[in-house]
């Protein structure tokens, strides 16, 4: 994997893939902006070299369909703001009006692109969506770290399209760290994973169950290898279709000699 810094951007439509996943409020504004932060390092690197910048992201879980409460339209006033020029929002992602956008676009511009999650290809990580979103540009740069557990177009797919691809500033850090920590750690090691999905965490908790000698699940994931022990979990959140994976994982902890700790009370709400 090449990163950012080891790749020529100077002059080139870069599409950077980020997560703007950011939580909102009932009014519809932006409640956190921590992960639009995160992004400006590499987004005013690429600026800085004279290329166009194409940022791309989801928000929610709309479905392939077009649902206004997870538009990015009220992240790019935020986004503005923090990178201190105006960002101009293109109301998709493909087609004739995000093409127009970046063909209008001069050196050191950027442009926020609409939801990727409101075509169903994205999730799908279909190779036709993909292709469309490759048309817009020259390189691509992944720098969504939290989404890169999970294959999608926007992140998968479209590499097979573009041809100079690599990892933004975000991504590397994240990759670097990790492997310092798993490369040689000091034992026992304990991971601590939550989140509210066993399906958003599947390849992470097969593989760190290999690498660590005790692992902690919290957040809303745990309810379902609750179910799965045989607890009762009444109306929490949990994912019934995965009680069979969950219950796999368990007895592979259990193989491995790996302590697996699940929360012991809750707050009933």
């Amino acid at each position: 994997m090449k990163y950012l810094d080891q790749i020529e951007v100077g002059g080139k439509r870069v599409f950077v893939r980020v997560d703007f996943n950011v939580p909102m409020d009932k009014s519809g504004n932006v409640k956190d902006d921590t992960r639009v932060k995160a992004s400006l390092n590499t987004i005013n690197y690429i600026r800085e070299k004279g290329a166009r910048v194409i940022v791309a992201s989801h928000l929610g879980r709309p479905k392939g369909k077009r649902v206004e409460e997870f538009s990015l339209k009220p992240v790019a006033p935020v986004f503005s703001a923090l990178l201190k020029k105006d960002v101009p929002f293109i109301d998709d992602c493909i087609g004739e009006k995000a093409l127009a956008a970046v063909a209008a676009m001069k050196a050191g511009d950027v442009i926020l692109l609409e939801n990727l999650r409101f075509h169903p290809g994205e999730d799908k990580n279909d190779e036709a969506f993909a292709q469309e979103l490759a048309k817009l540009c020259d390189v691509y740069v992944n720098d969504a770290f939290a989404v890169s557990h999970r294959a999608a177009a926007s992140n998968t797919a479209i590499t097979k399209f573009v041809p100079v691809c690599a990892a933004g500033f975000l991504l590397k850090n994240e990759i670097e760290y990790f492997n310092k920590a798993m490369g040689n750690p000091a034992r026992p090691l304990t991971a601590i994973i939550g989140g509210a999905k066993v399906s958003d965490k599947i390849k992470v908790l097969e593989n760190v169950i290999d690498k660590v000698d005790r692992l902690v699940v919290g957040g809303g994931m745990a309810f379902t290898f609750l179910k799965a022990q045989g607890y009762n979990v009444g109306k929490s959140l949990c994912e019934t279709d995965m009680l069979d994976l969950a219950k796999t994982i368990l007895e592979k902890a259990k193989a491995k000699n790996v302590q697996f700790l699940l929360p012991v009370d809750a707050v009933i709400a």
